[in-house]
């Protein structure tokens, strides 16, 4: 149909010179994620045609732990968010994909970036100052040189703070049920990570709770189903 010379394009189809594809626009919008994903299955690939000495020499020499923090290796906490450790690579992408994503579809790429690492810096740091208090106090089984490595710290400070963040019955059901399932695996394992990733959970429900968060979340919950498309 037309009017007045003008062509209608049918409902759903976006006739423009500009128009592209849906999952262009999902890239577009999800940047940050991308970019990590990217980062991380290119990691992952290059490890993958080492061999396995090559693999331990770099997780030892990226490992966050309170050796590479007394000589001044304050990169590490940087670089051992690049690596996927203690699951398949393809299953911690997949995992930061999802929940990386989620959050910067919901808050945006600075504050979805913040919180992943607030929880990967902040459990970091509170898990090794720990384990520095243990050294100094000479507290046995205390470990200077630990292997602390990978994505879970800021992957589960941010799902913590989406669940926080999200529907009722998440923030009652959803938020506990993830923290009693640490505290067992913990409770079994008796791992500093296990330990860290109670800490980022703790860390991602206290950034829930900041005006900054909670301010977008709110705005977003208000608007239109069509406007956050």
């Amino acid at each position: 149909m037309s009017e007045r010379g003008t062509t209608i394009a049918p409902a759903g189809i976006d006739a423009g010179p500009g128009a592209r594809h849906p999952a262009l626009r999902v890239v577009d919008r999800l940047r940050l994620t991308t970019v990590y994903v990217l980062l991380l299955t290119a990691t992952a690939c290059w490890l993958a045609g080492q061999s396995h000495g090559a693999r331990a020499r770099f997780v030892r020499h990226n490992s966050s732990n309170v050796h590479h923090m007394e000589v001044g290796k304050w990169w590490t906490m940087f670089t051992s968010g690049l690596v996927v450790d203690g699951v398949p690579a393809w299953a911690g992408i997949a995992a930061v994909a999802v929940v990386l994503g989620l959050a910067e579809w919901r808050w945006g790429p600075a504050r979805a970036g913040a919180v992943f690492v607030f929880g990967h810096l902040g459990a970091t740091l509170l898990t090794e100052g720990a384990m520095w208090v243990m050294l100094t106090a000479r507290i046995p089984g205390a470990l200077s040189r630990a292997r602390d490595v990978g994505i879970s710290y800021g992957l589960v400070g941010t799902a913590g703070c989406l669940l926080a963040l999200g529907p009722a019955p998440l923030r009652r059901f959803g938020l506990p049920a993830l923290g009693l399932g640490l505290a067992v695996t913990w409770a079994l394992d008796q791992q500093l990570a296990d330990a860290g990733h109670l800490v980022a959970l703790g860390l991602g429900a206290l950034a829930a709770r900041t005006p900054w968060l909670r301010s977008r979340a709110r705005a977003r919950a208000r608007l239109p189903v069509s406007a956050t498309r």
